[in-house]
């Protein structure tokens, strides 16, 4: 018994020592908080000012406040109040026009959004895509969707170049926005974008946008009874996805499926080009297709009448040209070298070209990626060909 109570004893020193020497420690090596810490010197730490301000306060809350921190100034939330309203309130002073917006594009925005603003891989389109919205495949950019330019202006100065945000000056946020609007054909290249000519911009889908009143004008739709038992046993397909394996298909029919995407897979090409000799003579319905499909070109390029070169080449009477042959514009050095082996435009090229631009001109700044539909391709065709007789 005497042996346990000195061993009892033994290790209640060794714990005492342990606790001097620890606190002998933080003596020496912890720093004290001067008296007032509350009221420490503006020119101190901010982080030393939060420290004292917390050890000053009481534990707790104290009169329903911790007694932290102070309230903002309103510099200081000025700082950071950085949105645009859609009647302009919030834009800064400044100024930009499309011709200066190309150049700060195409250094802080194009390995993304293309040297045209029409995407890079996976990356959004900004261009391009006017009355497509109705379509099965519809172009959301800037030009199409967004209804008011604050939303533009607001997140490229929020947000951009990836990375990097909130970089850019406001005079390059006018820029940028600028030639954004250029590449959507909604203002000129003259148009000097600044605070004071903001509301002149009218976006073409303004208008497309309603207040969702589904809460009060599809509530007689809602069932609030969830059912709980004897409910429908039998579930059937009544509709199946256009692409493949996005449905599940039966044993039956699910080798026969795969079997003829396989086979679709691997004559694409082949019935791409072939589908393009057989259109002959101009197909009125093809014409009017390729027109709408024809609308994700028109931020780059110009047909018809009175068509001038742009950030691309005019396509009138584009068939028999030299590829790269138009006079009075700076082409690519694929494109120089083609016209240098004496390549022209005829159907054949130019589905293989609407295809995949970048596998067929290796090096083309074009950032299209190319028609994902054999049918655009075919109307895209035809409606370039409408335009034969035009100069």
């Amino acid at each position: 018994m005497s042996k346990s109570r000195d061993l009892f004893i033994a290790l209640g020193i060794c714990v005492f020592g342990v606790l001097l020497i620890a606190s002998n420690f933080a003596d020496r090596f912890v720093t004290q908080l001067p008296e007032g810490a509350d009221v420490v010197a503006a020119e101190f730490d901010f982080d030393f000012k939060m420290i004292a301000a917390a050890s000053a306060s009481a534990v707790g809350p104290r009169d329903g406040k911790f007694g932290l921190g102070r309230g903002a100034t309103q510099n200081e939330v000025a700082a950071w109040n950085g949105d645009i309203s859609p009647d302009g309130t919030g834009l800064p002073v400044g100024s930009g026009d499309a011709i200066d917006g190309e150049e700060i594009f195409s250094e802080h925005c194009a390995i993304c959004h293309g040297d045209f603003a029409e995407g890079v891989d996976n990356w959004p389109e900004l261009a391009g895509g006017l009355d497509t919205l109705a379509d099965e495949d519809p172009v959301k950019t800037v030009g199409s969707y967004w209804p008011y330019l604050s939303t533009a202006w607001d997140y490229v100065k929020r947000s951009m170049p990836f990375g990097y945000a909130q970089s850019l000056s406001d005079d390059d946020v006018y820029a940028i926005v600028a030639y954004i609007l250029y590449s959507n054909d909604i203002i000129d290249e003259e148009f000097v974008l600044s605070n004071e000519t903001f509301l002149d911009v009218k976006m073409p889908n303004v208008n497309g946008f309603i207040i969702d009143d589904r809460l009060t004008s599809e509530s007689h739709f809602w069932n609030k009874k969830v059912c709980m038992s004897d409910c429908k046993s039998d579930v059937e397909i009544t509709m199946r996805a256009a692409v493949l394996d996005v449905t599940p298909e039966d044993d039956a029919n699910e080798e026969a499926a795969v079997s003829s995407a396989t086979e679709t897979m691997s004559n694409q090409s082949e019935v791409q080009a072939e589908s393009v000799i057989e259109v002959a003579a101009l197909n009125p319905q093809l014409v009017k297709s390729g027109e709408k499909a024809f609308k994700k070109c028109k931020s780059c390029h110009q047909i018809g009448d009175g068509a001038k070169n742009k950030t691309g080449p005019h396509l009138n009477a584009i068939f028999g040209r030299k590829i790269g042959g138009l006079e009075g514009f700076k082409y690519s050095k694929i494109f120089k070298s083609m016209r240098d082996d004496g390549r022209v435009w005829d159907e054949e090229s130019m589905a293989a070209f609407l295809a995949a631009p970048k596998q067929y001109a290796k090096g083309t700044k074009m950032s299209f990626s190319g028609f994902k539909k054999e049918e655009d391709i075919v109307s895209t065709i035809e409606y370039l060909k409408s335009f034969e007789s035009f100069n």
